[in-house]
């Protein structure tokens, strides 16, 4: 039986348009016999966008002047759409058969939740990364790309951090997170609008953190769904101007901590988060201009 309901597939691009297209192709495969259209939000690319996804059917393509970020470009689709359903997709992601109706069943079952993510998948096939714990000040040692998380994988810290991987060994239907990773969340429009959409002061990174933490404040659910699989190759938008992710992510890591986990501009521990990734983001982007 076909599941239906009206949804919106939101793609932001920024130089990734021959991706876009693909993942956008993917997408109404899967979404055949649903009420469906998508909104491509162009971040002023210079690969040719229009000649790229211009020609897609049920696609609409508004083009920013400039790159106004991912969680600026997200809510200006939003507020171009009227589809019950917000369904963000990054360019690299590549939609599985049925993660749509599983994702759909996922939010008729659980009226509190307001995003629904599915199971993301490396290149190779492995189950990436994408449910997180809430971060706290261990984040930084036991996250996704930390030497100690890859030396210590089962350690209590990492797999409460990074619980992905666990959840599809028991084989759950779908399970409560804090947070999931942006680049494919299935959401419900009206609590998506009612905590202001993303904060765009996020330009990248952090935003889907922050969104999930201000759902999680008004009573509402973020739930992972495994049997719902999306193929995410991760960070092609980036890989075109890796200085500017890096700094992103870290300006905004801070940013998140500032805001969620310690909110006074007194303690110490906020301006040692300051300091510590300051320096870490600094010390990145040097190493990337080496190679």
């Amino acid at each position: 039986m076909t599941t239906r309901a009206k949804a919106d597939v939101i793609v932001v691009n920024y130089n990734s348009s021959a991706l876009a297209r693909r993942c956008l192709e993917s997408a109404a495969a899967d979404l055949d016999g649903v009420e469906w259209r998508a909104i491509v939000v162009d971040n002023a690319s210079a690969d040719n966008p229009a000649g790229a996804l211009g020609s897609l059917p049920q696609t609409t393509l508004l083009s920013n002047a400039a790159n106004e970020g991912f969680g600026a470009a997200v809510n200006r689709a939003a507020a171009a759409s009227d589809a019950p359903i917000l369904w963000i997709l990054n360019p690299d992601c590549l939609v599985h058969p049925g993660a749509f109706a599983a994702l759909a069943e996922t939010l008729a079952a659980h009226p509190d939740c307001a995003i629904a993510a599915p199971q993301l998948l490396n290149a190779d096939g492995s189950v990436q990364a994408s449910a997180r714990g809430n971060p706290t000040a261990w984040t930084g040692l036991f996250g996704r790309n930390t030497l100690l998380t890859k030396f210590f994988p089962t350690a209590p810290a990492a797999r409460r951090n990074l619980p992905a991987r666990d959840l599809v060994d028991a084989g759950v239907e779908s399970a409560p997170v804090d947070w999931v990773m942006g680049a494919a969340m299935f959401i419900r429009r009206e609590m998506f609008e009612a905590v202001g959409g993303f904060d765009p002061r996020y330009f990248l990174y952090w935003e889907d953190a922050d969104l999930c933490r201000r759902l999680w404040a008004r009573g509402w659910s973020t739930r992972y769904v495994p049997r719902a699989r999306v193929a995410h190759d991760g960070g092609a938008s980036a890989r075109t101007s890796s200085a500017l992710a890096t700094r992103a992510f870290h300006r905004n890591a801070y940013r998140y901590y500032a805001t969620h986990v310690v909110p006074s501009p007194w303690h110490p521990m906020r301006w040692t988060a300051l300091v510590a990734l300051t320096a870490r983001g600094a010390w990145r982007i040097w190493r990337q201009s080496l190679s």
